[in-house]
């Protein structure tokens, strides 16, 4: 009997088949990443156990090693750059916006997933998830800076809802990437919503709002985000508004997020805004009730602590929910699938060769590309605000006097929620790049806003039982989370480095150290106090509140002082709180000085030498921010009472103008700041903002003329507070250029520059058109000066006398480049939304009636060039929320 041979490839197809079919048989589909991902997150989320899932719902996620699910850190920050050390650190958002140039914000944003991609992988090579090492960023911040008393309006875009809309699509998209398949990274705009102050309210305050005013003002760059740039999740804020925390609000998560928008995303809390339901807001009887409740609202994951936790503490109240039958198991699941699905399409579970975004090349971190960038943003965020000739400064030949602590401190050009670069550019290192030939003298001219002074001597501190020195207690454990103690000591004085660890605390990380005791002064007067120190985090307390902060990059030394009152001979309770994440160089310091805020002579003598005075003034993310330790005249816990000058500056800006010369006012703020002062007797002003690692670059570059300002301002800048409504009061009357009707100092849109513009022949449709028929505008701009440089042309738009109309609405922007002499021509698009507004009653609508528009270089009849025109339009029509 003869036996057929079949060929070797059949043979060897036969016996893999069924082999391949095996094993696809027992690969769980949650690791085929030909599927759906949200196929793939529903098979994983259905395996787990009901205490697996719960532990899913806090920012710190658990692993499941039964799985082989990683545990993982949702809290990330890219505000301006990745929260982290050893990045490239742009413009904060308020400078970005006063750019006006949407298409570098997104190349920024890719950049930021860039090198968060980079920092991901640095942080995973232990396999595990810490804090800051995620890639789901808690950014754009897209409120609205309403009021420019709000500290974290820095953090924003300013005032205008399109303009904000416009530059957080851009850092969604730019951040997320366009790979069809998988995310650059996730972008999570925030705080949803009606949230812009005030911070010592935050917790607790119901905001009363109209829905003409959500839908006018404070939704719609949310509703961009989601609708246009499909951001992958969003973060619901402290404050209830209307009765209803944020982040159970029926209105925004259900009616608007989900329903109309149908956001298909993730919500984020705060943190804390769950416990706040609870303890704060009192709308539930108890925790595990707020924690249902924000679940089946749409809330998916909690911000509850800062760091790795080491029992259930944080995700314990949904297990308790769940046993009490007040949460589904169903309902766990709907929030788990969406949070799978995120972690899916970042790739976290698929072989790394599948992901593109895994092959980023190391050296793109603080690339030269992205360092380029970040000062050309800088440049183009200058707004020059006043100017009678003194400005541009000649290279050569002149005799500088650059005035003011600022200029030479660095810290201030990154604004809070920031990385830190490997360097940046103080202002008086770029000037004396940029004027190499000139005489600079450098003199800081008052004690405010210097953080010098001298390590606190032991004879002026005690322990609680009297003897010298104080009490060091060491621990290990999160900063603001549960510690473990190891060891005690008695030290002389707080001047701390790696060779105080004693053996007992030595390799424990995260470490913390804690010195008490008391301070005693032996002269009385004001002083400043703080820290100076190399670490994670430190923080001075005072008769138990804090006086002065400072959360470190762990690689650079910083400092942080406040001010004080201390009498001779009259003991304070101090104590300094220090931690350090990780091993490597400590160094943690009790400073202080005597605090004498009136001007320096040695200043004005500086003044009377030079040919012109550069005076670096203004506040700093020290002054204005989160929820801040500030005990300064003009401002309370982050937020300011007075848009002035602080007095120590505006003193020594009258005292140095009293010398008679030139004098040039450079401004650091992430706020407006009401100058009128500066605005008669300056030479110069120019609106500096916290402007990244290459701020110093891009102010002294703006100075020589090197870069012709042509940034516009984001925000209105007010003559004071009396020309606005109370901080507390949400309502839009009287707010924002589009209602507020006074004549502001500086208004929303404006900037001068080096060469002037003209606008001519503005094309607008002649025909009535039926509402929802496009619109295009079109307008001639030329450079009629005598050097290059760039012009932001800006659209406004006056509706039809309709009640909740605004006064105007910027609704196009467009930045370009023209030579001197040249000309160009530009055209807008008007689409639906653009063409809206909102009625009384809250409805979206494209009125009848005749429109006024204006093209030019800021709002019409305030000074800028403009040319205008009107069209009309037929019939009404109401657009969808």
């Amino acid at each position: 009997m003869r036996i057929r041979a079949f060929p070797i490839c059949l043979l060897l197809l036969a016996f893999l088949v069924p082999l391949t079919t095996a094993q696809n048989a027992e690969q769980p589909a949650y690791l085929n990443p030909s599927l759906a991902p949200e196929k793939r997150a529903a098979d994983l989320v259905h395996r787990m156990t009901v205490e697996e899932k719960v532990s899913q719902l806090t920012n710190d996620s658990r692993a499941v090693p039964r799985l082989n699910v990683p545990d993982y850190d949702w809290w990330s920050e890219a505000l301006h750059g990745v929260a982290q050390p050893g990045v490239t650190e742009y413009p904060q958002p308020v400078a970005l916006a006063a750019t006006f140039d949407n298409d570098k914000v997104q190349r920024m944003a890719r950049f930021i997933g860039i090198e968060g991609r980079i920092k991901h992988e640095e942080g995973m090579k232990d396999g595990h998830s810490d804090i800051f090492q995620g890639l789901d960023f808690w950014a754009p911040n897209i409120n609205i800076f309403r009021d420019p008393r709000w500290g974290r309006g820095q953090e924003t875009y300013g005032e205008d809802p399109f303009l904000t809309a416009r530059m957080g699509v851009a850092y969604v998209k730019g951040l997320q990437g366009d790979d069809p398949k998988y995310y650059l990274a996730i972008s999570t705009p925030k705080h949803y919503a009606v949230h812009s102050g005030p911070e010592t309210t935050r917790h607790f305050a119901d905001v009363k709002v109209s829905k003409h005013d959500e839908l006018d003002t404070y939704l719609p760059a949310f509703r961009a985000t989601v609708t246009e740039a499909k951001a992958g999740s969003v973060m619901c804020a402290y404050n209830s508004i209307n009765g209803q925390p944020a982040c159970v609000n029926e209105f925004l998560l259900q009616d608007q997020l989900r329903g109309k928008w149908n956001f298909q995303g993730y919500v984020v809390s705060d943190c804390e805004a769950i416990i706040n339901i609870y303890r704060d807001h009192k709308f539930t009887k108890t925790q595990a009730e707020a924690s249902a409740l924000a679940v089946q609202r749409g809330m998916d994951n909690e911000c509850v602590d800062f760091g790795k936790q080491k029992d259930d503490h944080d995700y314990r109240p949904y297990f308790d929910a769940y046993k009490q039958g007040i949460l589904k198991e169903s309902e766990i699941d709907t929030a788990l699938v969406r949070l799978f699905t995120a972690r899916m399409k970042l790739g976290m579970f698929d072989p790394p060769e599948m992901v593109p975004y895994s092959k980023i090349d190391p050296k793109e971190l603080e690339s030269a590309e992205h360092r380029e960038l970040a000062r050309t943003l800088a440049n183009e965020s200058m707004v020059l605000l006043k100017n009678d000739g003194t400005l541009p400064l000649k290279k050569s030949g002149l005799k500088i006097a650059v005035i003011g602590p600022l200029a030479e401190q660095t810290r201030y050009l990154l604004g809070n929620y920031n990385g830190t670069p490997s360097h940046t550019v103080s202002v008086l290192e770029g000037l004396r790049a940029e004027f190499p030939d000139a005489q600079i003298t450098f003199e800081r001219g008052t004690q405010f806003l210097d953080q010098n002074g001298e390590a606190v001597p032991s004879r002026a501190l005690t322990t609680e039982d009297g003897k010298p020195g104080l009490k060091a207690d060491f621990s290990t454990g999160e900063f603001f989370g549960d510690k473990i103690p190891l060891t005690s000591a008695q030290a002389s004085n707080v001047d701390f480095t790696n060779k105080d660890i004693p053996q007992a605390a030595a390799g424990k990380f995260p470490l913390n150290v804690e010195w008490s005791g008391f301070l005693t002064a032996s002269e009385t007067g004001r002083y400043s106090l703080g820290v100076r120190a190399l670490g994670n985090a430190a923080i001075v307390e005072v008769d138990g509140k804090p006086l002065a902060r400072e959360w470190l990059d762990g690689q650079h030394v910083q400092t942080a002082v406040g001010h004080i009152h201390l009498e001779q001979g009259k003991k304070i309770a101090i104590k300094v709180r220090y931690s350090i994440r990780q091993a490597g160089p400590m160094q943690a310091q009790l400073i202080w000085s005597k605090f004498d805020p009136t001007p320096n002579p040695a200043a004005v003598t500086a003044a009377k030498n030079a040919d012109v005075v550069i005076a670096v003034l203004g506040i700093t993310s020290d002054l204005e921010g989160e929820e801040m330790p500030v005990s300064e005249e003009g401002f309370n816990g982050g937020d300011r009472t007075s848009l002035d000058l602080p007095k120590p500056e505006q003193q020594l800006l009258e005292s140095i103008s009293a010398a008679g010369k030139p004098v040039v006012l450079v401004l650091s703020n992430g706020s407006a700041l009401s100058v009128n002062w500066a605005q008669q007797h300056a030479n110069a002003i120019l609106e500096g903002w916290y402007p990244g690692e290459e701020g110093g670059t891009a102010i002294a570059q703006t100075l020589s003329g090197k870069n012709n300002p042509a940034g516009r301002l984001p925000v209105t800048f007010y003559t004071g507070t009396e020309q606005l409504p109370p901080f507390e009061d949400y309502a839009m009357k009287g707010r924002t250029y589009r209602y507020f009707e006074g004549k502001p100092l500086y208004p929303f849109g404006y900037g001068l520059s080096y060469t002037t513009f003209s606008y001519r022949d503005l094309a607008l449709p002649k025909a009535p058109l039926n509402a929802g028929d496009p619109v295009t505008a079109q307008v001639t701009v030329t450079n009629t000066g005598k050097v290059e440089g760039d012009e932001v042309a800006q659209l406004y738009l006056s509706f039809p006398n309709i009640a909740g109309a605004p006064l105007r609405a910027l609704r196009g922007f467009r930045r370009i480049h023209l030579k001197a002499g040249e000309s160009q021509t530009i055209k807008f698009e008007l689409k639906d939304r653009d063409l809206s507004m909102v009625n009384e009653a809250g409805d979206p609508i494209i009125a009848e009636g005749e429109y006024s528009v204006s093209v030019g270089g800021g709002q019409p009849d305030t000074g800028a060039p403009t040319v205008s025109g009107k069209f009309q339009i037929q019939g009404t029509k109401k657009l969808p929320e």
